[in-house]
């Protein structure tokens, strides 16, 4: 079943603005990493962003390069929910946009590798006009 949950997807113009949110479906959180990723038509799964525990109990993000700048990934614990806020949006930012949450147990976490994460949600569609 699905355990993550993607939410707050839709339709923009370029230079638009959307927040997605990631929350667990019938559980909570016990991983270390939260990822996001996204698929664009004829193109394979890449990161997008990454927020995460691991290393201490300070969160650091991590973000592709061609997002840097534009999106912000944040975690609200009081909330249970990770958010990806993406401004400035591009036509080439069209994709599903997937969460992802690692096991918690892993021994050696590389928060930008899709392999890395053991959780995912069913992907929320962000289509962005030019």
């Amino acid at each position: 079943q699905v355990q993550l949950v993607e939410s707050g997807g839709g339709l923009v113009q370029a230079g638009g603005s959307l927040r997605l949110s990631c929350a667990p479906s019938g559980r909570t959180f016990s991983g270390y990493a939260m990822g996001w990723f996204r698929q664009a038509p004829g193109k394979e799964r890449e990161f997008v962003a990454a927020i995460s525990r691991k290393g201490g109990n300070a969160d650091y993000t991590v973000y592709a390069d061609s997002v840097k700048g534009r999106f912000t990934v944040s975690r609200d614990n009081a909330k249970n929910t990770v958010y990806l806020q993406m401004n400035s949006l591009k036509p080439e930012d069209t994709a599903i946009y997937y969460c992802a949450e690692d096991s918690g147990m892993s021994q050696d976490l590389h928060v930008g590798r899709a392999s890395s994460y053991y959780y995912w949600g069913q992907g929320t569609q962000v289509t962005v006009s030019s």
